[in-house]
């Protein structure tokens, strides 16, 4: 199998498998909510992962909420914080974008149906956002006080300046709360809470070579944020429920890895990203979404006309190729990625789309598996389409 969906998941690392193992193999850990030497010393491999997160994104150790997942760490951050501002009387509207991962756009909907002011910026056709536009929303709306965005798109791969973001807001409001989604950044690009100068950033341990079911979500220690599982005062109040030990230390190596790692990963994926992308244009005509210049390094959003992207990946999965149509959180519902649609993509064009995300393992024999497997499924699936229409 060739992998060209690592923004769904990535393998889990050796090395952090290895640390997984070696933590399942000791018998002297308990819950690490009890007082007792068995609960004290879960408790410490809790701690020492919250110590490594916490040097790798640049902020305190008791700036580190463990959680779920990604989805988990979006969700609490986004109705946390709006509903914690709510609770101190401050603004607590919402700024984002139509770009946003639906772990964040699903939750600012539901903050939307509460009652919650919401505003969403404008994108332009590569999917880039504009700091003054962010600035003159605030400006505008006094309402508002969180504003949430991702620092990297899960369908575009487009990388944002998040530092831009956050002077931008900051010009105008001090206090207002910023949320950034680094699920697909982390990795691939510098993530740091102080030199974004941001509040909140989320992160999913699956997305780098960690356990699924491990995330985190990063802030300033004394942040309030309201929580969204009730019966336990763990992870200081922000999140109730046993902490799941093994996932955690998987995560806390994870983290470690991937921030000194990042710039070689990078520099290889951007390697094999500009060999895809050569490959795609020259020899299938292919229409590249998003920004070609400030990317992630590993991420591809493409169509070929007349194709319907879930045909183009079924016949890449008989050849034992994987890809996506969009984001894992949204398979099995055939619709117009709204990402697409907001960059101004009709219906129809949209749904030709497919995303190919890359890691730092793949080859250069691999992309050239996967240029040929497309130059020889992308002609058929146009002729049968058009035989499909003649007949219609």
């Amino acid at each position: 199998m060739i992998d060209l969906d690592h923004n769904a998941t990535t393998p889990l690392d050796p090395r952090v498998r290895a640390a997984m193992v070696e933590l399942w193999a000791r018998d002297d850990l308990g819950n690490p909510s009890s007082p007792h030497g068995r609960g004290r010393a879960a408790r410490e491999v809790i701690e020492a992962a919250r110590r490594r997160v916490a040097a790798a994104l640049h902020t305190e150790p008791l700036g580190v909420t463990f959680t779920s997942g990604g989805t988990e760490a979006d969700n609490l951050a986004v109705l946390g914080a709006a509903r914690a501002l709510r609770e101190q009387g401050r603004p607590c509207g919402v700024l984002t974008s139509p770009l946003e991962h639906p772990a964040v756009g699903a939750a600012v909907a539901r903050l939307e149906r509460e009652g919650f002011p919401v505003e969403r910026v404008s994108v332009d056709a590569q999917g880039r956002i504009d700091p003054d536009d962010l600035a003159q929303r605030l400006r505008d709306r006094p309402e508002l006080g969180l504003c949430s965005l991702a620092a990297a798109n899960h369908e575009l791969g487009n990388a944002y300046d998040v530092a831009a973001f956050s002077a931008a807001l900051r010009a105008v409001r001090p206090q207002v709360l910023i949320h950034v989604d680094a699920v697909q950044a982390l990795g691939k690009v510098p993530v740091s809470l102080t030199e974004w100068g941001v509040d909140l950033v989320s992160i999913s341990g699956h997305k780098i070579g960690g356990p699924v079911g491990s995330g985190a979500l990063v802030h300033h220690r004394n942040l309030r944020v309201e929580p969204m599982l009730c019966g336990g005062q763990q992870e200081r109040g922000r999140r109730g429920g046993t902490e799941g030990l093994w996932a955690i230390h998987g995560l806390g190596v994870a983290v470690e890895l991937a921030v000194a790692e990042q710039p070689s990963r990078r520099a290889t994926m951007v390697a094999r990203r500009a060999q895809l992308l050569q490959g795609l244009c020259a020899r299938l005509g292919a229409r590249i979404h998003g920004d070609l210049e400030h990317h992630v390094g590993n991420t591809l959003n493409v169509a070929f006309e007349g194709c319907a992207g879930e045909l183009v990946m079924m016949a890449l999965d008989l050849e034992g190729i994987a890809v996506s149509t969009g984001a894992a959180c949204s398979s099995g519902v055939l619709q117009a990625s709204p990402v697409l649609r907001a960059l101004g993509q009709s219906p129809q064009r949209a749904l030709e789309a497919v995303r190919l995300s890359i890691s730092a393992s793949t080859t250069e024999a691999e992309i050239d598996a996967v240029l040929a497997a497309l130059t020889d499924a992308v002609p058929r699936i146009r002729h049968a389409a058009s035989k499909e229409t003649d007949a219609s």
